[in-house]
C-alpha cells in the first residue's frame, strides 16, 4: 500500500523488528488531486476548485474546494472521497469537522480537501486568501 503520495520507496519495520522495502507509490499529487475532483463530482460537489499550491504555500501541493448543499450532501461527498482515497491506497492523515457544522477538511498529505456549504465557503472565501494559487480546474 502507498503510504505517502508521491513517495517512491521506503523501508517500513514491522512490529517484529524485521525491515522491509515499501511498495513503490506511482501515484503523483496531480493524480491524487484530481482523482478527488472526479470523486467529489461524483458525489454531485458543486463549485468544484483544485488549486495548485505549490509554488504558494508549503503546507499541501493541492487545494480542492467544494460545495454540498446539506448537512447529507457534505457527509456523502466528504464519504465518497475518503472511500476513493483508501481504494487508490493512499492514507489519508486526518478529517476535521462534521457534516452538521458545515465543513469537513480531508488531509491526504500533498492534497487538502474542503468540503463545504455555500455560505460557510463564502464566509472564509479560501480562494481569495489563495488567490496566488493558479486554478488547475473549475466545475460548476
Amino acid at each position: 500500500m502507498c503510504t505517502e503520495v508521491g513517495q517512491r520507496s521506503r523501508r517500513v519495520s514491522d512490529p517484529a523488528g524485521a525491515v522491509a522495502t515499501g511498495e513503490v507509490c506511482s501515484l503523483e499529487p496531480n493524480e491524487l488531486a484530481h482523482a478527488i475532483v472526479d470523486a467529489a463530482a461524483d458525489k454531485k460537489a458543486s463549485d468544484i476548485v483544485l488549486l495548485d499550491l505549490r509554488k504558494v504555500a508549503f503546507i499541501a501541493d493541492f487545494f480542492v474546494l467544494c460545495n454540498g448543499q446539506s448537512a447529507r450532501q457534505i457527509k456523502a461527498i466528504a464519504g465518497g472521497i475518503m472511500e476513493s482515497i483508501k481504494n487508490m491506497g493512499v492514507r489519508r492523515l486526518a478529517v476535521e469537522g462534521a457534516s452538521e457544522s458545515g465543513w469537513v477538511l480531508v488531509d491526504a498529505g500533498a492534497v487538502i480537501v474542503h468540503v463545504f456549504s455555500p455560505d460557510l465557503r463564502a464566509y472564509y472565501a479560501l480562494e481569495e486568501l489563495w488567490r496566488d494559487a493558479p486554478v488547475v480546474v473549475h466545475i460548476q
